[in-house]
């Protein structure tokens, strides 16, 4: 199925969770946060929230710096 994930289209096998779509994108634990479809998603539901196809995802990750 597709769907775009922080403004690039990708192709992810059918099932795929959030939590698998954090990974593509970095393997950071913390200071992690996801939005699927303008909404917020929870760290604890990250595991059993399903992506559907055309869905958009952001995967954001703070940074420090000065």
């Amino acid at each position: 199925m597709k769907v775009t994930i922080n403004g690039d289209a990708r192709e992810v096998p059918d099932g795929t969770t959030v939590a698998q779509a954090v990974r593509i994108l970095t393997v950071a634990t913390s200071g992690v946060a996801v939005a699927l479809n303008d909404e917020v998603v929870t760290r604890g539901t990250w595991d059993s929230t399903r992506l559907r196809d055309s869905d958009r995802v952001e995967v954001l990750t703070a940074v420090q710096g000065g």
